[in-house]
């Protein structure tokens, strides 16, 4: 179902959606946007960007995602209401964040109006809401035949949560304005005691991009967290960007913070390569330069790093609309490691090693492509595998989970990525309200539960077994 559209914009809205593209969309490959050096094409400043919208429909009894031969796919979890994020726990229990965007202050521009109901739509909401969110829920797998049998709300109420941790009998939830410690101890099925704020985030009034993602360092004393920022490219001033567009750094000890890296505009699926133990992210780049700028990216993340944003894209190309221009921050600026085509919208990245898929997808990451709504032809909605060598990115990626999209219409939308208790891939698809298993065709499975922050050959956190 459609969100509700004020009268007064229905028009300019429809104007947008049917408005002549700027260029035909056959005449650009968004393939060639994809690995360490993509196609950037000359930017445009069309007077309507493009524009195009899935309407959200759902999944239909016995419809699933499509997955290539040797591999199965299966739902896992249903009726929730908007899954974000998923995270396996050390003993093979999965932990889902439902959540919904904050409520904040009216837009002040009738452009930033529109903006908003369009991103409500591309961000699951077109629907009314029906089942409570802003949760977090454990689904066991109690006998690991890729069945949930248990399920349990461990949280409720909370504020628009995304990103989770687990370390020394601590559940670490990342919710728009802070960052939240809770007592936990593996096993449990009820959280009782009472949460303490680590150290608060960026939130409203105006919040942007809300996902606030989480990782723990390899060692366990560190979080860090992600922070979009609170425009598309600075145009609320650059004061409203204050310590966003960044990743923060956390002392999971004190909660003392640092600027981990910035200039990342919007950053999810932080998560530690299994093999270099660098952190990773995906990236949604900038929109309003026409429908292929700029690639959205996957990329390793430098201490003290800096990624252009708002000042240049895609390293040192310069987006002549940020002013004051700033050309000493254009020269530090780091070109990402692999573009994943342009609007694409990733928001959820895990790798592989360790799981218990079959050979193609032994070494590299998954990568959620949540789905574009700002080009004349759509782009992503699907899952992508990037194979890696020597913890880097070797080879182009490949579609593995399509059929989120049926023409005009949308059955859901992939979001962030885990590997459940048996080895197997997991997908919360937040518009289709679902959580989707991938596993091995022949039924392959880990010897033991491996939890998402314990990477090959790292000693567990204290509390893990």
């Amino acid at each position: 179902m459609r969100a509700a559209v004020p009268s007064c914009l229905a028009a300019i809205i429809l104007l947008g959606m049917v408005a002549p593209p700027t260029r035909a969309a056959e005449s650009f490959d968004p393939a060639s946007q994809i690995g360490p050096n993509p196609v950037l094409p000359d930017p445009q400043s069309p007077i309507l960007p493009d524009m195009k919208v899935a309407e959200v429909v759902g999944w239909r009894p016995g419809e699933t995602p499509t997955v290539p031969d040797g591999l199965t796919i299966t739902a896992y979890a249903t009726d929730l209401a908007n899954p974000r994020t998923v995270h396996t726990l050390p003993n093979g229990d999965v932990l889902v964040a439902q959540s919904r965007a904050p409520e904040g202050e009216p837009p002040s521009r009738p452009k930033d109006i529109i903006r908003g109901w369009i991103m409500a739509m591309a961000h699951g909401e077109g629907a009314a809401p029906s089942r409570e969110s802003n949760l977090v829920t454990l689904l066991r797998d109690t006998d690991r035949d890729g069945v949930v049998d248990g399920r349990f709300d461990l949280l409720t109420g909370l504020h628009s949560p995304f990103g989770l941790a687990w370390a020394d009998d601590t559940l670490y939830v990342a919710t728009t304005d802070g960052i939240l410690a809770y007592p936990y101890q593996l096993g449990k099925t009820a959280i009782t005691g009472e949460a303490r704020v680590l150290t608060p985030l960026p939130g409203g009034p105006i919040d942007h991009h809300w996902t606030k993602d989480l990782a723990l360092s390899p060692d366990g004393t560190k979080l860090y967290a992600s922070v979009g920022s609170n425009s598309n490219i600075a145009e609320n001033g650059i004061e409203a960007e204050k310590d966003r567009a960044a990743i923060w750094e956390i002392d999971r000890a004190t909660g003392a913070s640092r600027i981990f890296a910035s200039g990342l505009r919007n950053p999810n699926g932080l998560i530690f390569q299994p093999e270099t133990k660098a952190l990773w992210t995906v990236v949604n780049e900038r929109d309003e330069l026409g429908p292929d700028l700029v690639p959205d990216y996957m990329t390793s993340v430098q201490d003290g790093g800096f990624y252009g944003w708002p000042w240049s894209y895609y390293g040192q190309h310069v987006d002549r609309r940020v002013h004051p221009p700033r050309p000493d921050m254009v020269a530090k600026a780091i070109a990402p490691d692999y573009a994943l085509s342009s609007h694409v919208a990733p928001l959820g990245m895990i790798f592989s090693d360790g799981s218990a898929l079959p050979e193609p997808y032994a070494s590299g990451a998954f990568v959620g492509e949540h789905g574009s709504w700002n080009r004349d032809a759509f782009n992503g909605y699907k899952v992508v595998f990037v194979p890696f060598a020597n913890g880097v990115p070797a080879g182009p990626a490949r579609d593995v989970v399509t059929g989120f999209l049926a023409g005009d219409q949308a059955r859901g939308r992939p979001v962030g990525l885990g590997i459940d208790g048996t080895g197997a891939l997991l997908i919360a698809d937040d518009s289709g309200n679902t959580i989707w298993r991938v596993a091995a065709a022949d039924g392959a499975k880990t010897p033991a539960p491996v939890g998402t922050d314990q990477l090959p050959g790292v000693i567990a956190p204290e509390g893990a077994p």
